[in-house]
């Protein structure tokens, strides 16, 4: 009977010692799983391709976006960046040369219809552009009596632009930021925007801004023009008083060396029809002058050097597929 009864005991210590050996057999297979599934993921993770850069442009009004039209399509359309655009004002005060365009738009052109129709005409620019989004503030365009240069903006609410900006940079994490060169003698809206755009990436931790570029558009005898920025306003002072990046409009490429970006800035210039003197400047400007600010991030002149390169280097061949 003893003899029996031991026998039981081992056989129930057994199967104990079995379940409990199957048990850590079954965990063990499970970890190992676990391990395996999160190494694919992290194999996943690093095959994915780097996040796709991306610009913000910032001005004042509908057409702005002349000054750096060409630089804009190669970075958009033909190096894949994301390209987004912030218009401060409504543009109503546009319309002084707009009676050719009156007949193509069934309507007179005033301070009230004006702003609906530069809208569309920026939106149209914009998509030859490559431009991804909009993000229009509707401040008021109150124009300017004598001279562009004194143009006010003391109807716009600036604390409410720098926070919307701030709040955009922010979130979309720009690595490039093209406003206009706030000189002295630009108009007072453009230098407006400019600055306020630069508050708002003054705002950011130092190792999240992005570039910001102050550009012009010139013609090919303009002569050498220097800016180191207005002793008014710190915030515009350059990197060096000579444009870091120069894009020439009049590279040529294609078929017989026949194309070249002076036709996508025409496409984006006849695009502003109720901009009537602004046709005039068709085939003007050759080259694109963008100058760096200080207030730009950290390692900003080795990151601009990288940009340069990568708008240079085999210009026009990625827009060939």
């Amino acid at each position: 009977m003893v003899c029996l009864l031991n026998l039981s005991r081992f056989r129930v210590y057994s199967i104990k010692r079995i379940r409990q050996a199957r048990i850590l057999t079954s965990m063990s297979t499970r970890f190992h799983r676990v391990l395996l599934l999160l190494g694919l993921l992290v194999a996943l993770v690093n095959a994915q391709p780097h996040a796709q850069p991306k610009l913000l442009i910032v001005v004042a009004h509908p057409d702005d976006e002349y000054m750096f039209a060409a630089t804009t399509y190669r970075l958009a359309r033909e190096l894949h960046w994301i390209a987004d655009q912030v218009v401060i004002t409504d543009g109503e005060s546009g319309y002084r040369y707009a009676s050719l365009a009156e007949a193509i738009y069934g309507k007179k052109l005033d301070a009230e219809s004006a702003p609906a129709i530069r809208k569309e005409e920026l939106l149209r620019a914009s998509r030859i552009l490559g431009i991804r989004k909009h993000y229009f503030l509707e401040q008021k365009d109150l124009g300017f009596r004598s001279t562009a240069a004194q143009a006010s903006v003391e109807n716009w609410d600036q604390p409410k632009i720098v926070k919307f900006l701030s709040n955009l940079l922010l979130r979309e994490r720009y690595d490039v930021v093209f406003t206009l060169l706030p000189t002295s003698e630009t108009h007072g809206h453009h230098r407006a925007a400019t600055i306020l755009a630069l508050k708002a990436v003054a705002a950011l931790p130092e190792n999240q801004r992005p570039l910001v570029f102050g550009a012009e558009a010139d013609p090919p005898h303009a002569g050498t023009q220097q800016f180191s920025g207005l002793p008014s306003a710190p915030l515009t002072s350059t990197v060096a008083d000579q444009p870091f990046i120069r894009f020439d409009r009049n590279t040529s490429f294609g078929y017989h060396n026949a194309l070249s970006y002076q036709i996508v800035v025409n496409w984006v210039i006849a695009e502003h029809k109720s901009q009537g003197l602004f046709q005039t400047d068709t085939d003007k400007d050759e080259f694109e002058k963008l100058w760096l600010f200080q207030i730009s991030g950290k390692q900003a002149v080795p990151r601009a050097d990288n940009l340069r390169r990568e708008l240079m280097t085999n210009l026009h061949a990625e827009s060939a597929n």
